[in-house]
């Protein structure tokens, strides 16, 4: 059997009442593109405890966030 696809853009919209909701939206997309690069679970558990203590994985789950919001405030027009 294979698995649901997992909806990489909750509610299929990027558009959101307020930026701070732009931003937890962002968050949230960048953890499913975790989760569809890894789909099993306990590697992604296993995982977890490396790049929890690696700076420069951190770093760059913040630039996939940011990456992820800009797209965000561009689709809401946040600063246009």
């Amino acid at each position: 059997m294979t698995p649901d696809p997992i909806q990489l853009v909750p509610g299929n919209t990027l558009i959101t009442k307020t930026p701070e909701e732009g931003r937890h939206l962002a968050v949230k997309m960048a953890r499913l593109i975790v989760k569809a690069t890894q789909p099993d679970a306990a590697t992604r558990e296993r995982l977890r405890g490396v790049y929890a203590e690696d700076a420069g994985m951190i770093i760059a789950i913040g630039h996939t966030v940011a990456l992820e919001f800009a797209t965000i405030a561009a689709a809401n027009k946040y600063w246009a």
